[in-house]
């Protein structure tokens, strides 16, 4: 299993978006009432063309988990061979993004890499995958000079939750929501 960052070419997005994305947010929408999907849109082609715009931020990056052991045979950097991403016989096993936040010089806080979302298809739970996703983000926010990693988790995924906490991240905010034409 390699590390893979996401490169912003729309091949390796589409794969990703249609093999990845896609599924984690059809997944979470059975679990979570806010992340229904638009059933009036093509949500491949509306999301590639924003993520691709997302990986042209220098602050903003996605790595995607990629099981190699059937198509590559020597080990390979991280940045290395990329094409990988839109080889048909790699498996994509999950993913993180994660966008740095700088905090403003009125504030005394560190800047923060915020995990946007991780992913691990359900085949690989489990096996630690998930722990070095977050790893991975862990590193890129020392390369960043961010002090912290936060991240929003939905009030209702238990299951996220839980591994968060098992990691250290404690609760610091809630974020509440109404619906504007209640107030």
């Amino acid at each position: 299993m390699h590390l893979r960052r996401l490169p912003a070419e729309e091949p390796a997005v589409r794969r990703y978006v249609e093999k990845l994305w896609l599924p984690y947010h059809r997944e979470l929408s059975r679990t979570v009432a806010d992340h229904g999907l638009a059933g009036d849109v093509d949500v491949v082609e509306e999301e590639t063309p924003f993520r691709l715009d997302r990986l042209a931020s220098e602050d903003y990056r996605t790595w995607v988990a990629v099981d190699e052991s059937e198509t590559m045979g020597t080990e390979r950097e991280e940045g290395e061979g990329a094409s990988v991403l839109t080889d048909p016989e790699s498996a994509l096993t999950g993913f993180v993004s994660a966008d740095v936040e700088r905090s403003p010089s009125v504030f005394d806080r560190p800047d923060r890499l915020v995990v946007g979302d991780i992913y691990v298809r359900s085949a690989f739970r489990g096996t630690g995958l998930a722990h070095r996703l977050v790893r991975r983000a862990a590193r890129y926010a020392e390369e960043a000079e961010c002090g912290e990693l936060a991240l929003d988790v939905d009030a209702d995924n238990e299951r996220a939750r839980s591994f968060y906490d098992s990691l250290g991240f404690e609760t610091r905010r809630h974020r509440m929501v109404v619906s504007a034409d209640e107030l």
